[in-house]
């Protein structure tokens, strides 16, 4: 079975949907219950195995009571992708509101992190042993968009949660990828086919490719044999501006 924090929109959703589709039964969390319905609603419509729990997942009280929910109807769980984030209001950096960066690096950074530590003590001891993780990253996680602080260092820092996860979890047959997307057309990324921000200050039109290119590539990741792992996969709209970006 999987997990996908996010999983009510966008790469989630996308994603969440892939997974049931390769016969994963798929448990969908985040804050708001509307949209993690309507992933259901739309996964019933095709006959899949999904299912939703909202929880506010950058509180370790949540992200316990979903990984409980998981052991007790599913008795283990095999991939777990960390989907959930967020982004700030583009902001010249000395304008960056605390708020807005503690925002940021709780959503991306603290989900990732508590979920992980949870599916980790659950891996580790159901049987068969291990299991896999899968992080959200982003382009971001190499080279950020101007005005974008909070967003590019919680990326890097889920790199370094992906690198340390991967580490930690080799012995117990814990895989753990990253997947950095660029440009999927998406709720929140769809205005950058309208218009982005440059980094030498211009506003242009990035080409974007569809989210279920993104999925595809969440499921191929989940279905490999315990034995193989993806360790960093980048998917983007090929002619977006990111090798030589600024």
């Amino acid at each position: 079975m999987a997990v996908v924090t996010g999983g009510g929109t966008g790469i989630g959703k996308a994603s969440a949907l892939a997974l049931a589709r390769d016969g994963f039964s798929v448990v969908i969390s985040g804050r708001r219950r509307e949209p993690l319905e309507k992933t259901v609603a739309d996964g019933t419509s095709e006959r899949l195995a999904i299912t939703a729990f909202p929880a506010d997942l950058t509180g370790g009280a949540d992200v316990s009571a979903l990984f409980a929910h998981v052991e007790r109807r599913f008795g283990r769980l095999d991939v777990l992708f960390n989907n959930a984030g967020r982004l700030a209001p583009p902001a010249e950096l000395e304008d960056i509101p605390e708020a807005d960066w503690r925002a940021v690096m709780d959503a991306c950074v603290t989900t990732a992190f508590l979920c992980t530590q949870a599916a980790f003590a659950l891996m580790k001891k159901q049987r068969p042993r291990g299991g896999r993780i899968i992080n959200n990253g982003s382009v971001s996680a190499h080279v950020p968009r101007p005005l974008s602080a909070p967003y590019t260092a919680a990326k890097h820092a889920v790199t370094g949660l992906t690198r340390s996860t991967s580490l930690d979890g080799r012995r117990y047959g814990i895989a753990c990828s990253q997947i950095d997307i660029g440009n999927a057309a998406t709720e929140s990324a769809g205005w950058l086919g309208a218009g982005a921000l440059q980094a030498d200050g211009s506003v242009r039109p990035e080409p974007m490719m569809d989210v279920q290119i993104a999925a595809q590539a969440v499921a191929y990741i989940a279905g490999l044999p315990p034995e193989a792992n993806v360790q960093f996969m980048t998917i983007m709209a090929t002619a977006m501006p990111y090798i030589g970006r600024g």
